[in-house]
């Protein structure tokens, strides 16, 4: 009898620890989270201090019910946002430069790696790339670049030579990625079409706002005939920033009178459904693109307004949509410079050009230059020294993966082209996005920028799970 009660006590005792061994993974009865035996979200963590960049965690984690006394995440699938068009760099004239200079290796191993959607690619899928020269050339040029007191008003000369080797590393690129979207970006129109004869500053004269509309058209269509669709352009690069080499000041004005009576029309009379995209400036004056959206006239020919925050606040994307819901919002430019820290920029890129450009409606959200050599050129005479690529590339097998590119493959690799951003709410410090991908699943990207870790539920379908963020830590869970 005594054997009897000891082996029922003995199989009491194995049946209460069997149970709490299979408690959840995010209370074990006291409010403590433990690991779980298998695992249903995969994490990916680059820490402030660069011990992890985009590191896949080994560690489980799974959904339970179990309550916990943490603060709470959720995640609502039903309420939908904005679709999303993809993540990037603008591909600079000095950034082609020096991918063709990494040995025939190397530079396959790079783009399969930037592009690609396998293990070890980042999956960028957009594009911005300059038409004629940007500041981060190694020199300044249009496509129809004439001597002193020449014109050309029926672009005779135009050409894409100049860009021929951007145009090739685009073709490659496409191998790898046939629905890579691609934004075009003007820094000025040839000089013999402005007003002060210069590739720095000065506006377009009048008379060829005819003319360089349809500088657009034949970009486009030649753009085309080399294999190289372009989703999208945009009037002027910074348009209120004509101290740049090359620039152009354009004011609002200027700008819709370019596109309803020239470029609208002239992209309607050739068949083009390329996008038409104004401002392409700061977040600090939104009433620039209010003011061509008001316009009747312009207006349906207009797709959506572009940014870049490095005036102002990411808030003004919202503003604008809000005015104006059924156009569209995209963020197309923010640099890291070369005094940055990787810890700093990490957590403000992270919060404003990922999360808060998403949270406020934009389509895409795009880092500035891809690479520089280790000197931060190439670059124009007088154009940006300090800018900081997303790859410093020195020589023919020297590549160094910088902030920009976590920044942006936080988001790029789990995030493609057709996905669709999905409610959550912020959790103390822990700024997030969410998203639902084309093959159902759930991405949310968070920053904890806050000065303390932050332990929290993520709650998705009536379940949670149970994580934890040290101050700067950037995360992307999938599931």
């Amino acid at each position: 009898m005594k054997r009897a009660l000891f082996f029922a006590s003995l199989l009491a005792t194995c049946t209460l620890l069997s149970c709490a061994c299979s408690q959840s993974s995010s209370d074990s009865g006291n409010g403590n989270p433990v690991t779980p035996t298998t695992n249903e979200v995969d994490l990916w963590l680059t820490k402030a201090d660069g011990s992890k960049k985009l590191e896949k965690q080994v560690t489980a984690l799974a959904f339970d019910t179990q309550y916990n006394q943490y603060n709470t995440l959720e995640i609502n699938s039903n309420q939908t946002y904005q679709t999303i068009d993809g993540f990037g760099y603008t591909l600079t004239g000095g950034s082609v430069e020096l991918i063709n200079q990494l040995s025939a290796t190397k530079k396959q191993e790079l783009l399969q790696e930037l592009f690609g959607s396998g293990a070890n690619g980042i999956g960028i899928s957009y594009l911005r790339i300059s038409i004629g020269a940007s500041d981060l050339s190694s020199s300044v040029f249009s496509y129809d670049d004439l001597p002193v007191g020449q014109t050309d008003v029926n672009l005779t000369q135009f050409s894409l030579a100049q860009d021929n080797a951007l145009i090739q590393l685009l073709q490659t690129i496409r191998t790898i990625n046939p629905t890579i979207k691609i934004l075009g970006s003007p820094w000025s129109p040839p000089v013999w079409m402005k007003d002060n004869g210069s590739s720095v500053g000065g506006s377009l004269l009048p008379q060829y706002y005819s003319v360089y509309a349809q500088y657009f058209v034949k970009y486009i269509q030649q753009m085309k005939q080399n294999n190289i669709p372009i989703d999208a352009i945009t009037i002027q690069n910074e348009p209120l920033h004509p101290g740049n080499n090359p620039s152009l000041y354009m004011t609002a004005a200027q700008q819709a009178d370019f596109i309803k009576n020239h470029l609208g029309p002239a992209f309607q009379t050739a068949g083009i459904t390329t996008k038409i995209i104004c401002y392409d400036h700061n977040c600090d004056k939104p009433e620039y693109p209010l003011e061509i959206l008001n316009d009747a006239a312009a207006r349906p020919f207009v797709d959506g307004s572009a940014f870049h925050l490095y005036a102002g606040d990411i808030s003004a994307l919202g503003s604008v949509h809000n005015a104006y819901p059924t156009k569209n919002v995209y963020f197309t430019e923010q640099w890291t410079g070369s005094t940055g820290s990787f810890d700093g920029d990490l957590r403000w890129h992270l919060r404003n050009v990922i999360i808060g450009s998403m949270r406020n409606w934009s389509k895409i959200a795009l880092e500035w230059n891809l690479a520089n050599d280790p000197n931060y050129n190439p670059h124009t005479p007088g154009g940006c020294t300090q800018c900081k690529g997303a790859l410093t590339l020195s020589g023919s097998e020297n590549i160094t993966r910088n902030v920009a590119y976590y920044i942006i493959a936080h988001a790029s690799k789990f995030i493609p082209t057709g996905s669709q951003r999905i409610a959550s709410n912020q959790v103390g410090g822990v700024f997030n996005v969410a998203f639902k991908t084309p093959q159902g699943k759930i991405v949310l990207v968070a920053v904890n920028d806050g000065s303390n870790s932050e332990t929290f539920n993520i709650k998705y379908n009536g379940k949670w799970v149970t994580v934890s963020l040290t101050p700067g830590d950037v995360a992307t869970y999938i599931f």
